[in-house]
């Protein structure tokens, strides 16, 4: 629910793509807690392009930022998904209460933001300083590498994971009800969806349980109303996450 500032979450992120900032957003989203996506909201009431700026400088002080997302929630600062899921998920109800199961939700979402990561640079191998259409040799070779090894790879492990953590019954990565981790894996496979249609179609019947995940996350009430919103950016090829058909022969 996307309010102005009002003393809840603010999160800074580019106001056209979902990008790493999704993650965030779905947290937040799923919870019901009240938020201000800082960079869409017009700049008389605080928001727009040179908030992000101006808080990556360091305004307000306090230790500087290497790159967005950040999250503010009174005198807390946080950037880096991961952190600042790790500290959301307690607060929003997103992590079983136990410091094991919190270590382990946060060990997750870091191998998470390394799949993001090399799902990123199927389309920007050499730099991201550089078009796409500059090194599109490299990432023909680097997408193909992608779809046969690493993609498998890390869902591979990610159905493992569910797998061991549903012995008793269940669907969720950690926990036995909705987490963070729950929310991002299928921020990932929605991404990867986008990107490699025709890929992720042929190895999803080998990780029946990632899938099972995703559909189960989609039909949560209050993901189902994001997704429905707005305030769901579409994927587009700017994000994270790029459709080139070329990539996903």
């Amino acid at each position: 629910m996307v309010t102005g500032p009002t003393g809840g979450y603010e999160l800074f992120y580019w106001p056209s793509i979902q990008g790493r900032g999704e993650f965030i957003r779905l947290a937040l989203e799923a919870a019901g807690a009240p938020y201000a996506d800082v960079a869409r909201l017009p700049a008389t009431k605080g928001g727009g392009t040179k908030a992000l700026t101006a808080i990556l400088e360091g305004a307000g002080g306090g230790l500087p930022h290497f790159a967005l997302p950040i999250l503010r929630h009174g005198s807390v600062v946080l950037s880096q998904s991961a952190a600042i899921l790790h500290y959301l998920g307690p607060k929003l109800g997103l992590v079983p209460d136990d410091e094991p199961s919190r270590l382990a939700a946060n060990q997750l979402q870091l191998t998470i933001a390394d799949f993001a990561v090399e799902a990123h640079d199927t389309h920007h191998p050499i730099g991201s300083s550089l078009y796409y259409e500059d090194q599109k040799p490299e990432s023909a070779r680097r997408s193909e590498l992608f779809l046969k090894s690493r993609m498998p790879k890390f869902l591979n492990y990610f159905e493992r994971v569910i797998e061991a953590n549903t012995a008793g019954g269940g669907w969720h990565a950690v926990g036995s009800k909705l987490s963070y981790v729950d929310l991002s894996l299928f921020q990932m496979m929605c991404g990867l969806g986008y990107a490699f249609p025709k890929a992720l179609a042929r190895f999803s019947p080998k990780v029946p349980r990632v899938v099972d995940l995703r559909a189960r996350v989609a039909a949560e009430p209050a993901v189902a109303a994001y997704l429905a919103s707005p305030r769901r950016i579409p994927f587009n090829e700017h994000g994270l996450f790029r459709h080139y058909p070329e990539l996903d022969p």
